[in-house]
């Protein structure tokens, strides 16, 4: 197996730096993207104690060409890349008739372009060698998605079919390239303090929140497991339950509940800063201000080998009760 060489975007900050030191961990050589520069350099300083090769790439991952640009310069320093995990991500939060065209643009194009753009520089340099590994992140709450984040999750939503769809495609050419999904539930991470808000109320995360470190350590497993699809925690399993059997009760408890569970009730003060257009000053690091309320206890991480168990077993299950019925009949 080849030096293992890890690209991550979003790498300044939240999920992609945690992603950054678990790999480095792992052994890899990292290369960082993003476009804060100062907060990319303190990760790399992070990953040095490590005794791994570091290589910083200021970039904006809507800007295909400059992707192109910051993979080409990662390869020259480091080797080739086997590893690109997607973790850069830009939201907005409100009611759709409050945010602007101009928003729902951005939040698309840094969300699911830079997505597509990261998958497709990493394919054009993996398909030289016909190997490597690259990780999608989508969200738990696609099950059944909150109000208020109908733009991002759109765009994971897109980024989850976009996958789907790569994974054939790649077979078809007999290429060992392997695309994983990594399924979230809320992380604390800064996103939270900096994404675009109209709803007049500091935002929270909505549902059990994990650390950063929780992501980060699922990406991993999914880089070198080569598992299709990773879920972390059991969260999406109640939602996916009230979707599929109650869906009307699903939407009437969000159009409630989902309001209150992620806004505090602390007014936003004037015009804060977010990162939709630009990156947020300062010395932002993997968490976010949620390290109170986050559970310290591992959650389960599903992949897709125990959901083809659990399918089975649903299956087995069915068939049964359905051959015990006919008997009855009988």
């Amino acid at each position: 197996m080849p030096q293992q060489v890890a690209v991550i975007t979003g790498a300044g900050a939240g999920i992609g730096r945690a992603t950054a030191r678990t790999l480095a961990r792992a052994g890899c050589d990292i290369a960082l993207i993003g476009r804060n520069r100062d907060r990319l350099n303190d990760a790399a300083a992070e990953l040095r104690a490590l005794n791994v090769r570091t290589h910083v790439a200021c970039a904006d991952v809507a800007d295909a060409a400059a992707l192109d640009m910051a993979a080409e310069e990662i390869e020259k320093e480091l080797g080739p890349i086997t590893i690109w995990a997607n973790c850069a991500g830009a939201g907005v939060r409100g009611q759709l008739a409050a945010i602007t065209p101009d928003e729902i643009r951005r939040a698309t194009e840094v969300t699911y372009l830079g997505t597509v753009n990261g998958t497709r520089s990493a394919l054009l340099r993996m398909r030289r060698r016909s190997y490597g590994t690259v990780v999608n992140l989508v969200a738990l709450s696609g099950l059944r998605p909150p109000p208020l984040q109908s733009i991002e999750n759109g765009a994971r939503a897109a980024i989850r079919a976009f996958s789907e769809s790569l994974r054939p495609e790649l077979l078809h050419d007999g290429d060992r390239i392997h695309i994983a999904l990594v399924h979230l539930p809320s992380i604390n991470t800064p996103h939270f303090s900096w994404t675009r808000n109209h709803t007049g109320k500091r935002l929270k995360p909505m549902g059990p929140v994990y650390e950063p470190e929780i992501a980060a350590e699922a990406i991993c497993r999914a880089a070198f497991g080569k598992y299709r699809d990773i879920w972390v925690g059991t969260s999406g399993i109640k939602s996916w339950l009230i979707s599929t059997f109650l869906p009307g009760l699903s939407d009437r408890w969000l159009s409630k509940g989902g309001y209150a569970r992620q806004m505090e009730k602390t007014p936003v003060e004037g015009n804060e800063p977010d990162d939709l257009f630009g990156t947020v000053a300062g010395a932002y690091a993997a968490h976010g201000r949620f390290d109170m309320i986050t559970r310290k206890a591992v959650p389960p991480l599903l992949t897709s080998r125990h959901a083809q168990v659990g399918t089975a077993i649903a299956a087995a299950g069915l068939a049964l009760t359905l051959a015990i019925r006919c008997r009855r009949r009988g």
